[in-house]
């Protein structure tokens, strides 16, 4: 389902997100619209990115006899970027309903485009093992690469972090993949360019205005 870089970026290259995010390019597509096609695909990351998961082994019992099965061992959290990643968030509760959710809050200040930290969440003790980042969006990385540093100060080493986002600029997620060699990276699709105010073209729009239904009769 997904080519894998040797990198550890992992693009999805299915028919389904293909189609699925082709939909969300659209600016017919309607808020409704829109949400559940984010919760589709970021569904289909959350199982990609679970793949390699460790298993922990029972002995079971079936109505007809002994079994053995298995579990996931680490204990796994979520820590949404405010607020696209919202959009996200169901999505991977609906793999992991006891995963806790840490909300981060990063804006992108309009003229220098540097990320602005305004909101945590995170207890002052990690209380899982891995973290799984979601932000639908990479567009100069400077969002993501913020947030990562918030989770690497909380005591989550590099390895145990996953980034998954729906769609990266390469500009973007090469900045990501420089300054945090090794990270796990997950997207449905990667566009080659970035607009001179920060915009990943051709894109989505703003997901979180797109997500929300907080569009500007102008952006409609």
């Amino acid at each position: 389902m997904a080519a894998v870089a040797p990198e550890r970026v992992h693009v999805l290259a299915h028919p389904l997100v293909n189609s699925t995010l082709s939909k969300l390019r659209q600016t017919t597509t309607t808020a409704k619209e829109f949400r559940e096609g984010i919760h589709d695909i970021s569904l289909i990351l959350g199982i990609e990115a679970s793949r390699d998961l460790e298993e922990e082994i029972f002995s079971g019992q079936t109505p007809i006899g002994p079994f053995t099965g298995s579990k996931i061992k680490p204990r796994i959290g979520f820590t949404p970027i405010l607020r696209a990643g919202l959009g996200m968030t169901d999505a991977l509760l609906s793999l992991f309903p006891a995963a806790p959710v840490y909300h981060l809050g990063i804006y992108r200040e309009k003229i220098s485009l540097q990320p602005v930290e305004y909101y945590s969440k995170l207890p002052p003790v990690p209380m899982v093992d891995m973290v799984f980042l979601l932000d639908p969006l990479i567009a100069t990385g400077g969002t993501a690469c913020a947030a990562l540093n918030m989770v690497l100060e909380w005591g989550i080493p590099l390895t145990h972090i996953k980034l998954l986002c729906v769609l990266a600029s390469q500009e973007g997620l090469n900045r990501v993949r420089s300054e945090y060699p090794g990270l796990e990276i997950w997207a449905a699709a990667v566009d080659p360019k970035l607009t001179s105010n920060g915009l990943i073209s051709p894109g989505l729009g703003d997901t979180g205005d797109r997500l929300f239904n907080t569009l500007r009769e102008a952006e409609q």
